[in-house]
């Protein structure tokens, strides 16, 4: 189901040329586009804490299911760039509603090893984003856009079923039964949730504006549309290992310095970038790019959902995935913008570069003076 759920949100990467052919859309727009799916992951967040309260993990993972059905087709039938907007933040939203009660769900499932059981997941949906370019590849040999998002519609609708019909047979573990005060959880937390939250915000929403333009930025360098799909896909396949890998070494190692290991590797990557040419050197970075991003991630809730107690669980993830999309949604329209500006990409990068290391050094100090927590509160 993750599959459907990534695959439904990162597809807009590989379909921005398709659809500015089609359309004739500008980068801003485009952007635009791709914003809105994330925009729609990070609205339902806070308000699916909130209904994690009332309603069990399932049935709530049942109506994100739902949502990215309907949604996608309504994205697929639109022929109106608004929308297409509003198709494309209606799939969003149902990331949002199920990565929030999935996540939660898995660590539950998996107490005693978190990080290992959340990298799987983790797994399962990056294989989605590396599928996507050669997917859409495919498919627009046979098809065109629309195609593809008909089959992901389809797609969502079986696995929501074949989910809905294994969870009424499973026997699901009730770990959130005290967690029904979303505020309070909030205010007991909010020192980890920050951290997290701080850690993972602007990096991400870096990552969210180069990956989108991704493609465009091969083609400035002298690269073809295919060549930057392929690069797109090497930097999306290194996140199979990194989930799988990182999970596992979130549950061993201390925490905050492993974060900010992470951290600072994708800081130097982003710094680095401009001064790259060639398709193989830049097949290289994408290879180690695309590892140290998609390792933060399963670091981060192995982090959060490893130490957080039952009762908090739910509502303090739901807060930190609301702050953490809410920062990283922007980064595609910023990217976007600045290029319609007349900003070019080396510019662009050198500035989202020296922005990740300003945060970089304040969190480096704020840990060195101990400020920084190594768990949740009891």
């Amino acid at each position: 189901m993750v599959f459907c759920i990534n695959l439904a949100r990162v597809v807009f990467a590989p379909l921005i040329e398709p659809i500015r052919a089609t359309t004739g859309a500008s980068d801003a727009t485009l952007g635009l586009l791709a914003t809105m799916a994330w925009a729609g992951s990070a609205l339902p967040r806070l308000p699916t804490g909130v209904l994690l309260t009332r309603i069990s993990r399932a049935k709530v993972i049942f109506g994100s299911g739902v949502v990215l059905t309907l949604g996608t087709t309504f994205t697929a039938l639109a022929f109106d760039p608004t929308l297409l907007l509003v198709g494309a933040f209606t799939m969003g939203l149902a990331s949002g509603v199920y990565l929030t009660a999935a996540n939660t769900l898995v660590s539950e499932l998996y107490p005693e090893r978190p990080g290992r059981a959340l990298g799987q997941h983790g797994v399962a949906s990056q294989l989605a984003a590396v599928g996507a370019p050669a997917l859409i590849s495919f498919v627009l040999i046979v098809g065109t856009w629309r195609t593809a998002l008909q089959g992901i519609a389809v797609a969502a609708g079986l696995v929501t079923i074949a989910f809905t019909l294994i969870a009424r047979r499973s026997q699901l573990p009730d770990a959130g039964s005290e967690d029904r005060d979303l505020l309070g959880a909030a205010r007991a937390q909010w020192h980890i949730i920050v951290t997290s939250v701080a850690t993972i915000g602007v990096a991400g929403m870096v990552w969210n504006g180069l990956f989108n333009f991704y493609v465009t930025y091969a083609t400035s360098v002298g690269l073809s549309a295919g060549s930057g799909r392929t690069l797109l896909l090497l930097a999306f396949g290194a996140g199979v290992p990194a989930f799988y890998v990182s999970g596992r070494l979130a549950d061993r190692l201390p925490s905050i310095p492993y974060l900010l290991t992470i951290l600072a590797a994708f800081t130097g990557c982003v710094l680095v970038l401009p001064s790259l040419t060639g398709f193989w050197s830049l097949a290289a970075f994408s290879v180690v790019v695309g590892y140290v991003i998609h390792s933060i991630f399963p670091a981060v809730d192995a982090y959060l959902l490893g130490s957080l107690p039952d009762r908090h669980r739910a509502s303090a993830y739901a807060t930190y995935g609301a702050g953490m999309m809410v920062m990283q949604a922007p980064g595609s329209a910023l990217v976007g913008r600045l290029l319609d500006a007349g900003v070019t990409f080396p510019t662009l990068l050198r500035g989202m570069g020296v922005a990740l290391l300003v945060v970089l050094v304040a969190m480096v100090s704020l840990h060195l003076d101990g400020r920084l927590p190594s768990a949740a509160r009891a």
